[in-house]
C-alpha cells in the first residue's frame, strides 16, 4: 500500500515516473499527490488487482497502462481501477499505450471512474501505435488485446480539441469499451472524439459525441 505520499519532479525532467507497478498483485495506491516529468503512475506487465483512489496528478504525462508489448512473450494487465482522482495540466489523463509490434500481452477488466480533468491535453486515450524514433516497429501492428475497459463519470476540460482518442491496433481491435456519463469541453465548447479499430457501447450523457 502506498498512501498519502507526495512526489515531485520538474515538469520537463525525463524518465521521472512517480510510481511504477509491475509483476505485482493486490497493490493499493491512495491519497497521493504526484507532479512529475513523466508518468504519474505507470503500470507494467503482470499487474493484477491494482486499486488507485484519490490521486492528484499534474503536471506530468498520465496514469498509464504501458508501454506494453516491448517483448513478444509479455504477460498482461488485469483488474485495474482508478477512481476519485483529479488531473491538472497533464499531457494525458487516463492512458493505455502499447508498442506497434507483436506481443502476447493483454489488457482487460479496467475501470476509470469519477475523474475530474482540468486543462488536460488528452483526457482519454488508447494508443497502440507507439513507435518512438521508428525503431523496431515500423509497418507492424500491436498484438496487445484490449478488452472490457470502462470510462464512467469523467468530466472537465481538455487542452486540445480532441479529448477522446481511441487509436487501437488494426490486427487486434479494442473490444468491449464502455463509455458512461462523459462530459469534456474544449474552450467552453463540446470537445471531439476520434476512433480507429474499436468496438463498444455508450450510455448516459456523452460529450464529446461517442464515435464507438
Amino acid at each position: 500500500m502506498i498512501r498519502n505520499v507526495k512526489i515531485i519532479a520538474l515538469d520537463q525532467s525525463p524518465n521521472t515516473d512517480g510510481i511504477h507497478v509491475q509483476l505485482s498483485i493486490r497493490v493499493t495506491i491512495s491519497g497521493n499527490s504526484i507532479r512529475t516529468g513523466d508518468d504519474h503512475i505507470s503500470i507494467g506487465p503482470r499487474t493484477r488487482n491494482l486499486w488507485m483512489e484519490g490521486i492528484r496528478c499534474g503536471p506530468g504525462h498520465s496514469v498509464s497502462l504501458g508501454s506494453l508489448a516491448k517483448e513478444l512473450n509479455e504477460d498482461g494487465v488485469q483488474n485495474i481501477t482508478l477512481t476519485k482522482s483529479i488531473f491538472t495540466g497533464s499531457d494525458n489523463g487516463v492512458s493505455i499505450k502499447s508498442w506497434a509490434r507483436p506481443s502476447k500481452a493483454f489488457v482487460r477488466d479496467i475501470s476509470f471512474q469519477n475523474i475530474l480533468m482540468r486543462n488536460v491535453q488528452n483526457p482519454i486515450i488508447i494508443y497502440q501505435n507507439y513507435c518512438p524514433n521508428n525503431q523496431g516497429c515500423p509497418s507492424q501492428s500491436s498484438g496487445v488485446k484490449i478488452s472490457e475497459v470502462t470510462y464512467k463519470n469523467i468530466h472537465g476540460t481538455s487542452a486540445t480539441q480532441v479529448a477522446v482518442t481511441f487509436d487501437c491496433s488494426p490486427s487486434n481491435p479494442c473490444k468491449g469499451i464502455r463509455l458512461q456519463d462523459i462530459k469534456l469541453s474544449y474552450l467552453n465548447k463540446p470537445a471531439q472524439a476520434s476512433c480507429r479499430h474499436i468496438g463498444g457501447t455508450s450510455t448516459g450523457v456523452i460529450v464529446p459525441q461517442s464515435c464507438l
